[in-house]
């Protein structure tokens, strides 16, 4: 795949999945991914055919008037045969299933998923007058129970990025690939802490997408939309300490581009990355799961508690709606309204 970027890569190796999994799926589905796909990326539609496979796997084991019909023979006439007690069903079988010998669990979060996937099946063939009814539109969403949001605080980042750097407490397997790949971990580390970027921009980024004269990267978004993120003094100095690394060393064919490289010389993926950020992070702290995503969580916090400014977080981490935000930054919203109860005197005292 010479010639093409990280991300023009991933989408070909997404079509190629997606088409894989087409096969398996009744044909009418193909109209619908062909849709959507002006409006949804690549990975959103895989998402969408794995669990409308989960579904058409379920109707065609469960339903009375389904059971043993090859999910390749049905027929979009099946969508209307669906009632809304139907799919209540269908959730509460996601509660626990087995697919072979595979047991599988859905929390709320995986049955919103999932019928967020039949809710945008329904919602296309009935806007375009193929299907009389959309009962996936009648069965309420899961609701979703809040979950605390987990960061590091200003000791534990410190601590984390210490630790990057002395490999202390560390066992000798650890240190012998430690030593070799520090200051690498040492700026991917720092970049993620500093820019809030998701992980997936991280391993994308190219040579070319670091601009020390503007101290920015530009990096592709959810959706795929280019985006320049600024950085401090700290990624700058880690960036730079890794480049004249990088330089030194000759990358695997295809990973000429790579900023970031693995032992192996190639481009590093997401699971080593994610692999990394537990590695050091477990060295912290036992109490908090760390992932790349707590490293965000991490950055958005210290950019609000410093800017006090929702907006300027929504749009630097990237987020369309600066709901999205509140949501996740909504304790710290009322710890500052608790501060402010203080800050106006009625009457000296």
């Amino acid at each position: 795949m010479s010639g093409y970027n990280y991300h023009d890569k991933k989408n070909i190796e997404n079509t190629k999945r997606l088409r894989k999994i087409m096969r398996e799926l009744p044909r009418f589905c193909g109209d619908f991914f062909r849709g959507i796909e002006p409006t949804t990326s690549s990975l959103t539609r895989i998402a969408y055919a794995y669990d409308l496979r989960v579904f058409f796997q379920f109707l065609c084991s469960s339903n009375p008037v389904l059971k043993n019909t090859s999910m390749g023979d049905l027929k979009i006439d099946v969508l209307d045969q669906i009632k809304p007690v139907d799919i209540e069903e269908y959730l509460h079988y996601l509660s626990y299933y087995k697919n072979g010998d595979m047991e599988h669990i859905n929390q709320e979060n995986g049955k919103k998923r999932k019928l967020i996937a039949l809710r945008s099946l329904y919602s296309y063939f009935f806007k375009r007058e193929r299907i009389q009814n959309n009962p996936a539109v009648l069965v309420d969403i899961p609701k979703l129970h809040q979950k605390e949001i987990i960061r590091l605080e200003i000791d534990e980042v410190a601590k984390m990025l210490d630790q990057v750097e002395s490999g202390e407490n560390m066992t000798k397997s650890q240190l012998k690939y430690h030593n070799k790949t520090k200051v690498r971990d040492l700026a991917i580390i720092t970049l993620l802490l500093g820019t809030g970027i998701r992980v997936s921009e991280c391993v994308g980024l190219d040579l070319n997408d670091v601009d020390f004269n503007n101290d920015g990267i530009k990096i592709r978004r959810k959706g795929g939309y280019e985006a320049i993120i600024y950085f401090g003094e700290e990624v700058r100095e880690a960036l730079e300490n890794y480049l004249l690394e990088r330089e030194a060393i000759i990358p695997t064919s295809g990973s000429e581009d790579a900023l970031f490289l693995s032992i192996q010389k190639k481009r590093i993926g997401v699971k080593a990355l994610e692999n990394l950020v537990k590695k050091y992070a477990g060295l912290v702290t036992r109490l908090k799961k760390i992932t790349p995503h707590k490293l965000r969580s991490t950055y958005g916090t210290s950019l609000y508690r410093e800017t006090g400014d929702i907006y300027l977080v929504a749009d630097v981490l990237g987020h369309k709606d600066v709901n999205t935000t509140k949501k996740h930054y909504a304790a710290i919203e009322d710890s500052r309204r608790r501060s402010a109860a203080n800050k106006v005197r009625l009457r000296e005292k």
